[in-house]
């Protein structure tokens, strides 16, 4: 469902944080505790603000640590999210606290997401799919298939049975729903004194359908001290990703050849400089020393500099994907654009994307250029000169595939 055509309806989200995380063992609740230098709950909030459809994010926080939880979340927040931020208290159990954070929702909110404040690694494509299917369907929750092999086992320990486990699939969150259909449940359990252990089980306890859509194996919660140790990994594998961007221009004259990605096109004019002028190469050595922080392509290939004339430029960028991977990084994938009036690049655009991912050692898919005009505005307008912009996602080599 991800990739919907239709607007989606003002959400709101609910972090209940208000347990004291007594399993876990530690003095202070573990919401509070540090996950790469960042507390987790802070982590948490993060994954939600950085969505525009989402509104409002609310804390239920420990009556007891509610100070500490609104100082500590406007510490690491940055302040323009303070106006979608609200903090309350919680309750005596999660079903309280999600229950008490409903009526801090203004009345415009019509989808809510539930997300527990332990699972800091929810990315945005599961938010998004969450969103999208409480949209189409009323109401659904993360999860993810079961893979392991389930077995029944009776006190002493002995195995009884080996559970089917083809239709059973592990609950995740966030849990979302349309706003009226959790409030129901919500009044349904009330009235019945029914405690469930999810929101999920109170809209299956109110005859509410709810569906699942894919969750993913890096939405943990911790629980126990182990699980922050699996979680710092992961965590630590997002923090080894860089981004650069990269721009080149070049003057179109007479009597050289046009070069583009490493492709000769048939033209009257070529691009004029000191190697190939190659400008959709320079843009992504450019982007990839700046993901590196290495400074910039002048800095390391100088028009001054005798060996470079008239070189190849695809030569300059297999030395700069080599520095890469003596920093520990490989290319994840570029994005370029080409800015050209004339001529027409699109039947070169593949050949170009192919030469490139040869050079950084990835599939052509890795490579996505497309080419465009200005409409006859501007130098490239005026076929003065072509330009082209480069962005790049660089990955660690450390981390898995």
């Amino acid at each position: 469902m991800h990739g919907n055509t239709f607007p989606l309806p003002p959400a709101g989200v609910i972090i209940p944080a208000g347990g004291t995380g007594s399993r876990f063992g530690h003095a202070q609740p573990k919401q509070f505790l540090e996950l790469e230098g960042l507390p987790i709950l802070v982590w948490t909030c993060q994954a939600f603000f950085a969505l525009a459809a989402i509104r409002v994010v609310v804390v239920a926080a420990p009556a007891d640590f509610l100070q500490h939880t609104t100082d500590l979340l406007h510490a690491h927040l940055p302040a323009q999210h303070a106006e979608r931020l609200r903090i309350t208290v919680g309750g005596a159990t999660r079903q309280d606290s999600v229950r008490f954070s409903l009526l801090q929702l203004d009345p415009e909110i019509e989808l809510v997401l539930v997300h527990d404040a332990a699972r800091p690694l929810v990315d945005s494509a599961t938010i998004l799919r969450c969103l999208e299917g409480a949209a189409c369907h009323g109401a659904v929750i993360a999860a993810v298939p079961v893979k392991d092999t389930l077995k029944r086992v009776d006190a002493g320990g002995a195995i009884t049975a080996t559970i089917d486990r083809t239709h059973l699939w592990r609950a995740q969150t966030p849990q979302a729903a349309r706003r009226h259909l959790l409030e129901r449940a919500f009044a349904e359990a009330e009235r019945a004194s029914f405690v469930g252990t999810d929101e999920a089980s109170l809209l299956e306890a109110a005859g509410l359908p709810v569906r699942v859509v894919t969750g993913s194996e890096c939405n943990g919660k911790i629980t126990h001290p182990e699980d922050l140790r699996i979680a710092a990994t992961l965590a630590a594998k997002e923090k080894t990703m860089k981004i650069g961007h990269g721009f080149d221009a070049h003057r179109l004259v007479v009597g050289r050849p046009l070069i583009l990605g490493g492709v000769t096109i048939d033209h009257d004019l070529g691009l004029d400089g000191h190697s190939d002028a190659d400008v959709v190469v320079h843009a992504l050595v450019d982007a990839l020393l700046g993901a590196l922080g290495a400074g910039d392509i002048g800095r390391h290939f100088p028009d001054t500099d005798p060996q470079y004339k008239g070189i190849d430029s695809l030569l300059l960028l297999n030395q700069v994907c080599d520095l890469a991977k003596q920093q520990g990084f490989r290319l994840g994938n570029a994005d370029m654009t080409i800015v050209c009036q004339r001529p027409k690049l699109a039947p070169h655009l593949a050949a170009m994307a192919n030469n490139l991912a040869r050079c950084c050692k990835v599939e052509p898919a890795a490579i996505n250029i497309k080419a465009t005009t200005t409409e006859k505005m501007g130098y490239t307008g005026r076929g003065e000169g072509i330009a082209a912009h480069a962005v790049v996602l660089l990955r660690s080599n450390h981390e898995r595939e």
